[in-house]
């Protein structure tokens, strides 16, 4: 039986001579499991095809749920839900849509599976929706639920200042969803990035930390080099204003400005407990505005290298 937690990791991704994925693949004479990519919100299926190509490359079919940009609208139907003004919205009705475009690739990818077991990866949104999916779906079929930067965690109750986004989305998958396992059957890995510390808009003693300088953990090894360093103004001693921005949005998604994240959501919004927990250094959110060299994504070729192992597995 599994642990209640499963000890987290630090990793710092190797941006030098990656592990060629054809090596990777041919260590082992088993077929890897099929993928299904579920797409964060306002994202689209396209976002997603450099990611598809780079699973392939390590002999990890494939298959993009088909979201499209405006798809995304159609959550306004939640509007008239007088659920989401009370902050208690559930997810179906109104994401019906987009669990029904999960069912349609995990079949296309059943099929691809020939027998085995599926993989979910959920980039952002796309992971709380895959639990959903397998609460109302079924998991029988799904070994793994691999998340990028989803904020799992609803934000604290009744806090000054912070505004449930979600209107009780993650509130109804936190308290109504399976709690996370890390068995052989099923295994839930989270991974979250570590981009950008937020910071408060005031400074105090407690949070006057500069997001943008590289610091020292317990074993004296750096932890992330900032992908952008011009966010840090010449002569300035406190928080730049993109630490401030970014912490704003930390803050609404769990509470804090001054954490860590991935430049959208906070490092601790995107482990839950029950999973490994991953965090990666220097690892930005979204396919969108990501650079593989200077601001790579969870999906960027030198960063899937060090979570592929979990699908080949």
């Amino acid at each position: 039986m599994a642990s209640a937690m499963v000890t987290s990791f630090r990793l710092r991704p190797s941006f030098s001579a990656a592990t060629s994925p054809s090596s990777s693949s041919s260590t082992s004479n088993v077929k890897p499991r099929p993928a299904v990519i579920l797409p964060g919100l306002g994202n689209n299926s396209g976002d997603y095809k450099k990611l598809e190509v780079t699973l392939g490359e390590y002999g990890v079919p494939a298959v993009v749920a088909a979201v499209s940009r405006l798809d995304w609208f159609r959550n306004a139907a939640g509007l008239v839900d007088p659920a989401y003004w009370r902050g208690t919205l559930r997810p179906r009705p109104v994401l019906d849509w987009y669990l029904n475009r999960i069912d349609d690739a995990v079949r296309e990818a059943t099929e691809l599976a020939q027998g085995q077991g599926l993989s979910l990866i959920g980039h952002s949104a796309g992971g709380w929706l895959a639990r959903v999916y397998m609460e109302e779906y079924g998991n029988s079929d799904i070994s793994l639920l691999l998340t990028l930067g989803t904020p799992h965690l609803p934000p604290p109750r009744g806090q000054s200042g912070v505004i449930d986004q979600t209107r009780g989305l993650l509130y109804h998958v936190e308290e109504n969803c399976a709690k996370a396992v890390y068995t052989p059957e099923l295994r839930y890995v989270c991974i979250a990035g570590r981009y950008i510390r937020g910071a408060r808009l005031v400074d105090n003693a407690d949070a006057n930390v500069d997001s943008d300088v590289t610091v020292e953990i317990d074993n004296g090894e750096e932890i992330s080099e900032l992908a952008i360093a011009s966010n840090k103004k010449s002569g300035s001693s406190g928080p730049s204003f993109r630490a401030r921005f970014v912490g704003q949005g930390y803050k609404q998604v769990c509470g804090r400005a001054d954490v860590w994240g991935d430049g959208v959501v906070p490092e601790v919004s995107a482990h839950i407990e029950g999973a490994l927990n991953v965090s990666f250094d220097g690892v930005y959110h979204s396919p969108v505005g990501s650079d593989d060299e200077t601001r790579p994504w969870y999906g960027s070729p030198a960063i899937v290298k060090d979570w592929i192992h979990h699908l080949l597995e």
